[in-house]
């Protein structure tokens, strides 16, 4: 089978895909048998049993998930773009690119070679297991870019993947992904010479296996009631841009708009205060956080409010005698030292908390494998001064106020760990507070995606999430994943809802990534097969 002849039915795949990926409005469905084309191809090449077989296979699937990766994230190159040259910024951008979908072909190159030595319904079930396992390494490895797990994908039509709340997002991958084979071998079934039932029978099975969870689903939405909790929160939209909210505009006159921004609305009884990710650009020691200046206008902010606190995001420094951290790094005095990416909550007390963001941007926040790249270090120092350079916490955080109401904060990037959001949750958070700074893309779809990912982190763990983002887009989404009020991408302004508390925890948040975990071993098990059955021939 020659390479161009597959490649349409590859590029179709990766088409369809696309079309059926966040923000597109309507046609999330097309996940459902957007890589039936690729199978096709593949089992053309497969059935062929030509010279090189694995390396069309590989070609074929990495073709579909190359173009379908660039297409769905081109807004990464936005990004490094605009503080490098093109040439270097078109480099580093095939990292994102490509990675992911080098591990998405992976899996369906082992596929191809499990299929070689035994029957279809294993090589199927090896299929799952080998692409699960591959997105579950993208979230946990130093390259970590969960972004494009195929479960994230169901966020576009959020009203079918209300049963996240007992499977988290792998649970849509496992669903999209054997949609996808059983409407292959639908398709297959139809092209023989069978008759009446068995040749209905595949297609039946299909069409159960998408209508049972889909039917599930829009039952949950229309019948979820919140229990009427309710709290007042406001969220704050400042619109600083974010290359030049760090020295071109004071910390204190950023404070002002934030103040501002927060009084406009606000009522005698509101809560809490949301504001953005580093809302404070200032690096604050908090050992000594109490007599600094930006910290005392917070609480002369609150002061008008009684029972009012506030979560903001700030750039904090922690100063140490001796090395005591792995991130930690030394100044020219001999002092050690940490900088953190960092949420704060302050009240109308001396209480403060600090969460330091953990699931760090790698390249940006935290340089991967740095023995061997840290020559990148350079390209990345436009975004926030981090130069790759901050420290991090091993453990989600929980805020917990003095009325006793307790938040998950959630710093941008770590919206798409679902399992590590439902840690916080399990620890007491009876609302989600995501801080986030999304003007690095400009007006491009990659602000649209991260807010529609959390609406997926509301199911899974039936918790409001409220969201302040520096420049787009702010808003509050209920237990159902519905966006109640947002507002504009680029646009200053502050949103206010009475948001309702929850604290029943979900089988998801209960049990956490545990699908994917066990398709995990599942995988290994079955990869093992490979080298065993040829072992036996052999022999």
């Amino acid at each position: 089978m020659n390479f161009k002849n597959t490649a349409p039915l590859a590029l179709l795949s990766a088409f369809l895909m696309w079309l059926a990926w966040p923000p597109i409005p309507y046609t999330t469905p097309l996940l459902l048998v957007g890589l039936v084309p690729l199978l096709i191809a593949l089992d053309k090449i497969i059935l062929r049993k030509a010279e090189k077989t694995g390396k069309k296979v590989f070609l074929t699937a990495g073709l579909t998930f190359l173009v379908w990766n660039t297409a769905s994230i081109y807004w990464v190159y936005n990004a490094i773009s605009a503080v490098n040259n093109p040439v270097v910024s078109a480099f580093v951008s095939l990292i994102p690119f490509g990675l992911g979908a080098l591990l998405m072909t992976f899996a369906f190159w082992l596929y191809y070679r499990l299929r070689s030595v035994t029957n279809t319904k294993i090589a199927s079930a090896g299929l799952i297991s080998f692409y699960v396992a591959m997105e579950y390494l993208h979230q946990s490895w130093d390259l970590a870019f969960p972004w494009m797990t195929l479960g994230n994908g169901l966020s576009g039509m959020h009203q079918l993947a209300q049963w996240y709340e007992y499977t988290g997002v792998y649970g849509g991958s496992v669903w999209i992904l054997l949609s996808n084979i059983l409407a292959f071998e639908a398709y297959k079934r139809f092209k023989t010479d069978a008759k009446g039932y068995l040749k209905l029978r595949p297609a039946m099975l299909w069409a159960l296996v998408v209508i049972l969870p889909i039917g599930l689903s829009l039952a949950k939405y229309y019948q979820y009631k919140e229990k009427v909790v309710p709290v007042n929160v406001v969220t704050v939209q400042p619109n600083i841009d974010p290359y030049q909210k760090f020295g071109s505009l004071s910390a204190a006159d950023q404070l002002n708009i934030l103040t501002h921004l927060s009084d406009s609305i606000a009522q005698p009884n509101t809560e809490y205060f949301i504001w953005p990710e580093t809302a404070i650009p200032n690096y604050a020691d908090e050992d000594r956080i109490r007599s600094n200046p930006d910290f005392n206008t917070v609480q002369q902010f609150l002061s008008k409010y009684k029972n009012g606190t506030v979560i903001t995001g700030i750039e904090s420094v922690k100063l140490y005698n001796d090395k005591q951290t792995v991130s930690a790094k030394q100044d020219p005095s001999g002092v050690y030292f940490d900088s953190f990416n960092t949420a704060m909550q302050v009240e109308n007390s001396a209480n403060v908390q600090f969460y330091h963001k953990s699931k760090l941007v790698p390249g940006v926040e935290k340089m991967p494998f740095p023995a061997a790249l840290s020559i990148l270090g350079p390209i990345f120092e436009g975004f926030g001064g981090s130069g790759g350079g901050w420290g991090w916490q091993d453990k989600p955080g929980v805020f917990y106020a003095y009325s006793g109401i307790g938040v998950a904060p959630v710093i941008c990037y770590e919206s798409l760990w679902g399992e590590w959001i439902g840690e916080a949750v399990k620890n007491g958070a009876q609302f989600i507070a995501i801080i986030t700074n999304d003007g690095w893309w400009g007006n491009t779809s990659g602000k649209d995606q991260h807010l529609m990912y959390a609406q997926l982190r509301a199911i899974e763990s039936r918790r409001y999430v409220v969201r302040s983002a520096n420049t787009g887009i702010s808003c509050f989404i209920n237990q159902k994943g519905d966006v109640i009020e947002q507002a504009k991408w680029w646009t200053r302004t502050a949103l206010k809802a009475d948001i309702n508390l929850n604290d029943e925890l979900t089988l998801y948040v209960k049990t956490g990534d545990i699908i994917a975990k066990f398709l995990c071993i599942t995988a290994l098990l079955l990869a093992l097969i490979i080298p065993y059955r040829k072992w036996i021939k052999k022999a």
